[in-house]
């Protein structure tokens, strides 16, 4: 008899937009490939509660992905790891099956995560082939603790193995998308995901995609990605977000996907993230043809020391050249910026802020300080700070900010920007947010939403 897999999103964050759980649909899709019976519960999700569906399944194994660990904003510093604690407690009063998390947030921390939790196991990383290689030891009653990535207990230590990053990266066959879960990510957000690689050779000093995905880009077939899209369309959807790290690693990958998509014929609407450097108007020109309609550039900074302390390698004569190439092709653009990191001081933020206003017509979606995450280059300066905390600490957020600002002074600055120019968001969404973005989506309007937020705030008081 095939064996039964409980698949647990854990994730809760709503903001901008609740999204939908794309790895663990990957996760799903290997294990029905290798004979099992896959059933899904998602905490974003109206549905019976877990109680009922554990005892309805009766699974055999229960999967819990956690998406992400935090909110990555100063401010508010939200978390979430704590709901993946209370699942795992809720359901050892449920089944005595194992319990295995995994996800982006639980690779960062996995070790901490696994004590906290009480899981029998985890697993790093990717885990399509992980999971199936460790179902099947289990159910043949094997040694499963020379799986690669895989978290376990040896005696009172945990123990952690090296992982292994598969050639094929986010897998070689099409996504299955669960219907009644698509359809409900598509009436709340309108949009479904598509991964077309994994792996960032980029350097930014703040990023966990290399750690988590590798430092080398791992594509996936460009007819497999068309086939994405396709099957999104079939859904009823009509825009999907490519959830890449940098989508533009490769001006070859970026051809040969748009290229595929529109051998299709699709009619489907897209975004990504792009890093504004090394496009050309020809390669613009067919992302919009494929479908392209809004860009989130990965920019942190608008001033060139800051770029170069950031490990960015570009300037901002990229970022004003790659924004101009958007507007020409009518696509709209943000850029996100990540303002008080390494290098930032106050004549850097008075630099960037004078060359965003020669960007016409940008949204600029501003954040102060950077999280700081173990394993990254920004961890390895903080931790030159004497009261910097030891890596599991940073479970609870912590944020660096240059010793030539402060949080307060940043936050500041940034208000006046916002105050001068009405492209700048630095102020957290109010209630009227919410409603605004409901009453789009009924409307029909698809995307993110961060265009008619920058409007909002030109029509509404700014705090003071």
């Amino acid at each position: 008899m095939a064996g039964r897999v409980l698949l647990i999103s854990a994730n809760r964050c709503e903001f901008p937009y609740p999204v939908f759980p794309l790895g663990l649909a990957m996760v799903a899709t290997a294990l029905r490939r290798a004979g099992y019976v896959t059933e899904w519960h998602d905490c974003q999700v109206p549905g019976p509660p877990l109680a009922a569906v554990v005892r309805a399944f009766r699974p055999d194994y229960v999967g819990l992905s956690l998406r992400n660990i935090d909110d990555v904003v100063f401010q508010r510093r939200q978390t979430y790891y704590g709901a993946l604690i209370e699942l795992c407690r809720e359901l050892r009063q449920l089944t005595d099956r194992p319990l295995i998390v995994g996800g982006s947030g639980f690779s960062i921390f996995p070790k901490v995560l696994l004590e906290l939790t009480g899981a029998d196991y985890g697993l790093v990383g990717e885990g399509e082939t992980g999971l199936v290689q460790l179902l099947a030891a289990l159910e043949d009653g094997a040694d499963p603790t020379g799986i690669p990535g895989l978290v376990f207990r040896r005696g009172r230590a945990v123990v952690l193995n090296p992982r292994l990053m598969t050639a094929a990266g986010s897998g070689s066959l099409p996504v299955d998308w669960p219907p009644a879960l698509a359809a409900h990510y598509l009436r709340v957000s309108s949009m479904l995901n598509v991964q077309t690689q994994r792996g960032c050779p980029f350097e930014c000093c703040y990023c966990t995609y290399p750690w988590l995905e590798g430092a080398r880009a791992r594509r996936r077939d460009p007819e497999v990605v068309a086939e994405d899209f396709a099957a999104i369309e079939r859904a009823g959807g009509r825009y999907a977000f490519v959830v890449d790290s940098v989508f533009n690693s490769s001006p070859t990958h970026v051809q040969e996907t748009c290229e595929a998509i529109l051998r299709r014929g699709l009619t489907l609407h897209w975004g990504c993230f792009l890093r504004p450097q090394g496009l050309t108007r020809e390669l613009m020109r067919l992302m919009a043809r494929a479908g392209l309609r809004h860009i989130e550039f990965g920019t942190d900074s608008f001033c060139d020391a800051v770029l170069a302390a950031y490990g960015k390698h570009f300037t901002f004569a990229d970022v004003a050249h790659a924004h101009e190439l958007a507007r020409a092709e009518q696509v709209d653009c943000c850029h996100f910026i990540i303002a008080g990191g390494p290098g930032e001081t106050p004549a850097t933020l008075r630099e960037g802020f004078r060359n965003a206003q020669r960007l016409a017509g940008a949204v600029i979606l501003a954040l102060p300080g950077m999280r700081v995450y173990p394993g990254t280059p920004l961890f390895a300066r903080a931790r030159q700070q004497p009261d910097f905390p030891a890596a599991d600490d940073l479970l609870e957020p912590r944020f660096y900010f240059s010793p030539e600002v402060t949080p307060e002074s940043v936050r500041a600055a940034l208000q006046d920007f916002a105050r001068e120019s009405s492209g700048w968001i630095v102020n957290e969404p109010g209630p009227e947010y919410a409603a605004l973005a409901a009453r789009l989506r009924q409307r029909g309007v698809v995307g993110p939403l961060w265009s008619y937020l920058a409007l909002m705030q030109r029509v509404l008081p700014r705090p003071a």
